[in-house]
């Protein structure tokens, strides 16, 4: 199969990576960063020198972009994908997307007779390099079972979750329980140590007790180093994420208190200029506001 993957960042890459080293798919990339690039030449990809070079060659156009408005700039804008790919071809976004902008593109795709799948993925860039990272496929479920070969190449775990845009709404509903669990763990460690407990073992008690998770594991190493930066997952696109999630509450009239506080938390941590430090930052509001830190 001929693959075309555009957006080799800090997910894309990864995943673009083991498209190349664990299986025989042709592979073809794209990135306005030309190291990102040559991290995926370097192990056999070619590289485009534009979108439609990409999308023209490919079986399967897959694009994996920051935000919504670069998934719809790349898929439908001047020179774009729907301006290059044929009936026959298959397009996967891999980007954490808004429904919305997901119904959209796919609408676009559908009247030119193009199959679309929206396949966001959770597991951050470990899980990404290891291939653990789950992938929640909204589609055609044959459409989906022939794009199966490909993405089980970069993923331990592939569920489809049924029509185009629910693996999208799949994706802010786990994002959106991770940040609240993530606001919690914050809430509970500043408590503890305000009270005086040493917080290497308040960890190791909750670690082993029913107030852990895996986001509290990598939420807890995070706040006993101190160290912020280089994000596993930056403030940013969390943010944004949470924001998807919240508008599509609304959309759907769905109350979601906890979703709202931990926004706001989130949005005053951008404030205070932690956008592009970890998503884990939201600690560093009450260590900020109470002039303490996690940190022993």
């Amino acid at each position: 199969m001929k693959v075309g993957f555009i957006g080799v960042g800090n997910m894309g890459g990864p995943m673009c990576r083991n498209i190349v080293k664990r299986s025989n798919h042709e592979v073809t990339v794209f990135d306005l960063n030309a190291a990102a690039v040559k991290s995926c030449t370097d192990l056999g990809a070619t590289a485009a020198k534009s979108v439609a070079d990409v999308t023209k060659s490919a079986d399967v156009v897959m694009t994996s972009l920051p935000m919504p408005r670069d998934v719809e700039a790349v898929a439908l804008g001047d020179g774009g994908i729907l301006a290059h790919i044929k009936p026959g071809q298959t397009y996967i976004d891999l980007s954490t997307n808004a429904p919305s902008m997901v119904k959209k593109i796919g609408a676009a795709m559908a009247a030119k007779g193009i199959a679309m799948l929206d396949a966001p993925v959770s597991g951050g860039t470990v899980g990404a390099e290891a291939a653990t990272i789950a992938i929640m496929v909204g589609g055609d479920k044959k459409v989906f079972d022939d794009a199966l070969p490909v993405l089980k190449s970069f993923s331990a775990n592939v569920i489809h979750m049924g029509a185009l845009g629910t693996g999208t709404v799949a994706k802010l509903v786990n994002n959106m329980m991770a940040f609240c669990n993530a606001a919690a763990a914050a809430e509970g460690l500043m408590l503890g140590t305000a009270a005086g407990l040493d917080p290497a073992k308040l960890v190791q008690v909750i670690a082993n007790s029913s107030g852990n998770s895996n986001v509290f594991k990598a939420f807890s190493e995070r706040a006993l180093s101190g160290k912020f930066s280089p994000p596993s997952f930056a403030l940013n696109l969390a943010h944004k994420d949470l924001h998807l999630a919240m508008e599509l509450a609304d959309e759907l009239d769905v109350p979601l208190p906890q979703g709202s506080a931990t926004h706001n938390l989130q949005r005053m941590a951008r404030h205070m200029g932690f956008g592009g430090d970890d998503s884990s930052s939201i600690l560093r509001v009450y260590e900020k506001v109470l002039g303490r830190a996690i940190k022993p």
